[in-house]
């Protein structure tokens, strides 16, 4: 009989976690704003009788408070979420190509 063998911990990357935290805040905050404006688009903007409409700025008050505020809050809410929650994770050293040959600083394109 062979012995069980030991799982080892496998530790995930800290680049991969962070990632992955930012990409399901982003998929929450959409899929928030999706069902809010798809769920109030659709209890004020069908079957209402022409007489009661209002506007607000120009637009049928489902579709401001339906489409226009919350398409404006995840804007608002996206500046924030890109400067304070997404970080610049470092990828590990960089690697120079200097089996190439090219002689070129890296980031540029030697055209001739």
């Amino acid at each position: 009989m062979n012995p069980p063998q030991v799982a080892q911990e496998h530790q995930e990357d800290p680049v991969v976690r962070a990632a992955r935290r930012e990409a399901c805040l982003a998929l929450g905050m959409w899929v928030v704003a999706m069902c809010y404006t798809v769920i109030y688009c659709y209890l004020n903007g069908y079957g209402r009788s022409v007489e009661s409409l209002s506007f607000v700025l120009w637009f049928p008050d489902w579709v401001f408070w339906g489409i226009i505020v919350p398409w404006v809050l995840c804007v608002v809410l996206s500046i924030p979420f890109a400067f304070r929650v997404m970080g610049d994770e470092s990828l590990g050293e960089e690697i120079d190509d200097e089996a190439g040959g090219s002689g070129s600083a890296a980031g540029e394109v030697n055209h001739g």
